[in-house]
């Protein structure tokens, strides 16, 4: 015999131990962390209206949704110059493409 302890017909079964499964929680935070981050932007539409319709550029934003306009920015708001790169445009809109 070569000294083997093992029965023919014993069957090997895996028994993770604690690398592998700290190695599968790696695996389900990554996978649950690229599965969050994937999802849609929650940014507010732009109105649907005539004057939304129109507006094309962030000086015509900004006449309301500046410091002293109707409806300013909120506080943390990105100072992007890009207001249409996050807030989608109504349908119907004029203004340059994105």
């Amino acid at each position: 015999m070569s000294g083997s302890n093992k029965q023919p017909d014993e069957k090997l079964t895996w028994k993770p131990g604690k690398r592998d499964l700290l190695f599968l929680a790696i695996v389900a935070a990554v996978v649950l962390i690229l599965t969050l981050g994937s999802s849609d932007r929650t940014t507010k539409p732009v109105p649907d209206d005539a004057i939304h319709r129109t507006v094309s550029s962030r000086a015509a934003c900004m006449v309301c949704h500046g410091k002293g306009g109707v409806h300013p920015q909120p506080k943390g708001h990105v100072r992007s110059g890009q207001c249409f790169q996050c807030h989608l445009q109504p349908k119907g809109w004029r203004g340059s493409v994105k």
